[in-house]
């Protein structure tokens, strides 16, 4: 009896250890995808959506549409999967959702390009990136609240920011796989099959992701209402849309920068300001390790000073200085050391706002209505500011030739996020 209590006891204390991992090794996949996506774009769009006669920037363009229209995709997901676990639980629509994301993700690795199925092609990848926007849309709020829920007292936000943090991890990961492809294949061989094999890198992923969750129980604040080990099905609460539209601009600009800085950037380098492809590359990892270094660090410090003033640090520090940051990347006589610590403090400020956000949406919402609320939020704003932002900024410059764009656009919408922050308190911790 002695030995059953303490291999309780011993459960009890790993729980959080292991929804810290199965949480956030689904995120690692979804974004390492979503990375690897937005860092071969150019190939993607010569081999997908550039016929004969085409020009690489229609291409570009189209890619960058397709890219957006899986964001799109998110908010029905975050409805669906969000319901499902407010009302059955968080432990089975997540292991649903990281299978179906796997899945879309390694057949994109053996789709038929254009050349070799023709106009069959770019529809067929834009059906699985729509697979994947539903079951990203799912991912974030099941994950969110498995690892919010089970943190310890005081350490929601610590736990929150594993989510960004493992973002971070799969943009570094997509985006040095991709360096490594270009360095250790010719151009030739990159462009006709290596792009492929990231995407294939998935399904290994997706069995460990799968393994974990399988294995974890329920969050004990889902459980707790009900007064079992094990919640039945219950109703899930109706979710406030006031507060849905108040955290959606508060992220605005966390989505909208990050994936200006740490996504679309590769591409804005090769095609406004003609960079090499392995120097753009480069130059996203710089961002990405800044990213990546500020995460933790201010999710530990919303869980001292609150979440708003550390996330209105990074919008407003965006604002100050997303055009700057652009104006050093454009100058031709910029020191490549410069340029590296600009780009690893773009990635930083953004961290100030990931780090936090997660906890900040977690606690704005009741158990019940949770995964619904912040999932929409957060899909909502990655739909119109993450999604939208490689087709914005690309068709912008095109149109206009204003190298710019870029920063205008993470300032602007950082700014709208600096009012939302300073509007009325809705979370327990600022």
């Amino acid at each position: 009896m002695k030995t059953t209590f303490e291999d309780r006891a011993v459960r009890e204390r790993n729980r959080p250890l292991r929804a810290l991992a199965a949480g956030s090794v689904g995120n690692f996949i979804e974004w390492y995808e979503f990375g690897v996506y937005g860092y071969v774009a150019t190939v993607v769009a010569e081999r997908f959506f550039t016929p004969a006669g085409g020009s690489a920037a229609e291409g570009l363009v189209r890619t960058y549409a397709s890219f957006g229209l899986a964001f799109f995709f998110r908010p029905l997901g975050a409805a669906l999967f969000g319901r499902l676990a407010d009302r059955l639980g968080r432990r089975p629509v997540l292991i649903l959702v990281v299978a179906l994301m796997t899945g879309a993700t390694a057949l994109i690795g053996v789709l038929p390009t254009y050349a070799q199925a023709g106009v069959l092609a770019p529809w067929l990848l834009t059906f699985l990136r729509v697979i994947q926007g539903l079951s990203a849309g799912g991912e974030f709020g099941g994950a969110v609240a498995m690892l919010t829920e089970f943190a310890p007292p005081g350490r929601r936000g610590l736990y929150g920011a594993w989510q960004s943090f493992t973002v971070a991890l799969g943009l570094l990961g997509g985006s040095g796989v991709a360096v490594g492809l270009s360095v250790f294949l010719t151009a030739d061989q990159f462009g006709s099959w290596g792009w492929r094999l990231p995407f294939l890198l998935a399904l290994p992923l997706g069995a460990l992701a799968l393994w974990l969750r399988i294995g974890l129980d329920e969050t004990p604040e889902f459980r707790e209402p009900m007064g079992a080990d094990v919640a039945p099905a219950g109703p899930a609460v109706r979710v406030p849309v006031r507060a849905v539209a108040l955290a959606a601009a508060r992220v605005m600009g966390w989505s909208a920068a990050g994936y200006t800085f740490l996504v679309v950037l590769p591409s804005y380098l090769q095609a406004a300001l003609h960079t090499g492809f392995r120097a753009a590359l480069l130059a996203t990892v710089v961002a990405n390790l800044g990213f990546a270094a500020a995460i933790l660090p201010a999710g530990l410090l919303s869980d001292r000073v609150g979440r708003r003033p550390v996330m209105l640090a990074g919008a407003g520090l965006v604002v100050l200085l997303a055009l700057p940051l652009l104006h050093l990347l454009q100058g031709p006589g910029t020191p490549a050391a410069v340029r590296g610590a600009a780009l690893f403090g773009a990635g930083a400020v953004v961290g100030l706002m990931a780090g936090p956000g997660p906890a900040m949406l977690a606690e704005m919402f009741p158990a019940r209505a949770r995964c619904t609320g912040l999932g929409l939020a957060y899909a909502l704003s990655n739909a119109v500011f993450s999604g939208c932002a490689g087709l914005i900024i690309t068709e912008a410059v095109r149109r206009t030739g204003n190298l710019d764009v870029p920063g205008y656009y993470a300032a602007t919408t950082c700014a709208v996020s600096v009012l939302a922050l300073l509007g009325p308190p809705k979370t327990k911790a600022g």
